[in-house]
């Protein structure tokens, strides 16, 4: 242990402890082992143990003797923490960052640093720059300058002028600073819209994967209480067959038959038209009542095509649907009226009865009323359609899937070729029964409970008891009109020989259905016809009670609510009736003659010879255009021009429109 002279700063050990090192801790250690070894009643004893353990901790505190001390370890955990001290060791633990967190990190490519954006953040404190609600005159006041002194009269100095030009230097350095930070938060917040936009479709596809789902739920339940009614009914008839197999006596039995036939009587004879169908086959299946209506397309931004069907070859003439993502109608001039799942995009079926195209028809619930030029009418059952939906996405995916994938044999391979024919007999059993009372063809329909009202170029109206099958009351509205006429000329125009008064509608066109449009709501009727009237009929008293003059074209369209009246005409324009004066509310013009229109709570939507569907937004007041011919503006005009849309239908945001090439489109509005 002994070194030379003027050596003692060599070391031993491979140059880890030097020779001083060890002897002073072979020293403490010998002197602690004496103290613990020496006798108990040694005075000092203790205090001497006391102070060698503190020095010995804090010799054993020092990183250079844990460095030493540590490079006798061979594992490599013990070499790393030769090398650093437990501070450093838990600084690094803290601040660790895997692979993958450091590869999301963004890029750091502003130019600034952390403590100039802070230093740009602080508020100005130039006193000439401050502002404040009250304006202080400096008249008669002297400015100071940085030590507090008086500044001298006369023009500034050089050292003024130099300061405040650093001053004013730094001051656009840090505006430079904060237009960089306030661009590196729009782009933030451009990325977090991005990312929101990414959410909300995945959220938007699980709901429309929720509405399909909860869709093919209730079909299955009503597929379910169908069997469950056609067990019941087998278990009810084995029953009875038993019964009539083992009779309990002759007068017994003569009885028994008596009753049943006297009660099978009484059932024929209370049956309604609905039920009368012999065949087991057809009778009326329990229909699908949907618990919660779809909300898919309020989410959807409007003005977004949801689906296009090549519906048809020819003009759509009528189009009709009960809710959102569920049954359509749609009747062309091709003679065919058929029926659709829009959820799906498919035909369904073929209404087939009618020996000419339909030109009105009206969808409610589960039932279908359509009006034929062949001046008949026919009502239709869809809950006896023999159809199970496919399970697909309601929201429109052509681009993603190639159409092998997105045929399914109902469905069009190419949207340029016809519609195939579905099955006949998926429709084989919902007729229910015909009207047949007209004598030329029915141009408009509506039926409301128990209650049908239909108007034809006979010029008559009828309506009709539903549950009877029967026409119950004739309106003959030539009559009306005569009457209203000869009930304005007074005594005193005849004594003065003048000419009576004559209504401001224009003749009647010859191109022009004479009742364009009605609506019945229990013993109200509305109803537009061709000479430019809307005239509202009692159904109690078959009279009319009032008359409404605007309109200088036939009327196409009309709708009513319980304040206001809206039609629409050829004469290019929309007018809104306040039903309890009669007076017009309001008016719109349009480029172009109004040939279908509809409202719901928000918006009115008009079909007005464009290729686009003209909505009006009553909460907004704005007009705005929805429809193909948007989309093909935005794409450059560079495939087909789309055809003019002549009939629009909407509910809840959710539009309906038929063209005059037989395409039907969907959109959210």
């Amino acid at each position: 242990m002994s070194q030379p002279e003027g050596d003692g700063e060599d070391t031993v050990l491979g140059g880890t402890l030097s020779t001083r090192n060890l002897e002073a801790f072979g020293r403490k250690v010998s002197t602690t082992a004496g103290h613990l070894m020496g006798p108990l009643g040694e005075a000092g004893a203790a205090s001497h143990y006391t102070t060698a353990m503190t020095e010995l901790h804090r010799e054993l505190r020092k990183p250079s003797f844990q460095r030493r001390v540590f490079a006798f370890a061979n594992s490599p955990s013990d070499l790393v923490r030769s090398k650093l001290s437990t501070s450093e060791i838990q600084y690094r633990a803290l601040a660790h960052l895997s692979d993958e967190l450091i590869a999301n990190a963004p890029e750091n490519d502003n130019v600034y640093s952390l403590f100039q954006g802070f230093q740009a953040s602080l508020p100005e404190t130039s006193p000439g720059r401050r502002r404040g609600h009250g304006r202080r005159t400096s008249k008669g006041q002297k400015l100071l300058t940085a030590d507090g002194s008086e500044q001298p009269e006369g023009p500034p100095t050089l050292d003024s002028l130099l300061d405040e030009k650093n001053s004013l230097s730094h001051r656009l350095d840090m505006m430079g600073v904060r237009k960089n930070m306030a661009s590196s938060e729009i782009r933030e917040i451009d990325n977090k819209i991005a990312n929101l936009n990414i959410m909300r479709r995945i959220v938007l596809d699980k709901l429309a994967d929720l509405e399909q789902e909860e869709v093919t739920l209730e079909h299955e339940l009503v597929e379910i209480d169908n069997r469950i009614d056609d067990v019941q009914d087998e278990l009810y008839n084995a029953a009875a067959m038993t019964q009539t197999e083992t009779p309990s006596g002759g007068d017994a039995e003569s009885e028994d038959t008596f009753s049943e036939t006297q009660a099978e009587s009484a059932s024929f004879m209370s049956e309604s038209i609905y039920q009368k169908l012999a065949s087991p086959k057809s009778r009326k299946r329990k229909s699908i009542r949907r618990k919660s209506m779809p909300i898919l397309h309020e989410h959807i931004e409007p003005g977004s095509n949801i689906r296009e069907i090549q519906a048809h070859n020819d003009l759509i003439t009528a189009l009709d649907f009960d809710v959102p993502f569920g049954t359509a109608v749609t009747a062309a001039l091709d003679d065919t009226v058929r029926v659709w799942d829009l959820n799906a995009g498919r035909c369904i079926g073929l209404l087939e009865g009618h020996h000419a195209s339909v030109r009105c028809l009206q969808v409610e619930d589960n039932l279908v009323a359509t009006g034929s030029m062949d001046a008949s009418i026919r009502l239709w059952d869809l809950s006896r359609a023999d159809y199970t939906p496919p399970t697909n996405n309601r929201i429109s995916k052509d681009t993603d899937a190639s159409p092998a994938e997105s045929d399914d044999g109902l469905g069009f391979e190419d949207p340029s070729d016809g519609p195939p024919p579905p099955p006949a007999s998926n429709m084989h059993d919902c007729p229910v029964f015909t009207l047949d009372a007209h004598v030329a063809e029915v141009t408009a329909l509506h039926f409301r409970g128990d209650t049908l009202v239909s108007g034809s170029a006979d010029k008559t109206l009828r309506q009709w008891d539903l549950q009877k099958g029967r026409c119950v009351q004739t309106l003959d509205v030539l009559w009306a009109a005569a009457q209203a006429s000869a009930s304005i000329t007074t005594a005193a125009d005849r004594a003065a020989n003048t000419q009576p008064w004559r209504k401001t509608g224009r003749l009647p066109d010859a191109e022009a259905d004479f009742v364009g449009a009605l609506q019945c709501f229990d013993a109200a009727l509305a109803c537009g016809t061709a000479d430019g009237l809307v005239r509202l009929w009692d159904l109690r008293s078959g009279q009319v009670h009032r008359s409404l003059v605007g309109h200088t074209g036939p009327v196409t369209c009309l709708q009513f609510d319980d304040v206001h009246l809206v039609t629409g005409s050829l004469d290019r324009s929309i007018r809104i009736w306040d039903l309890r004066t009669g007076a017009i509310h309001d008016a719109y013009a349009y480029d172009q003659p109004i040939t279908s229109m509809q409202f719901d709570a928000r918006r009115i939507v008009v079909a007005a010879g464009e290729d686009v569907a003209k909505i009006y937004d009553k909460t907004d007041s704005r007009q705005w255009d929805c429809g193909a011919g948007i989309v093909a503006v935005e794409d450059g005009g560079g495939g087909t021009t789309p055809a003019t849309v002549e009939r629009v239908r909407v509910q809840d945001g959710y539009l309906v429109e038929g063209r005059r090439d037989g395409v039907v489109g969907v959109w959210a509005c």
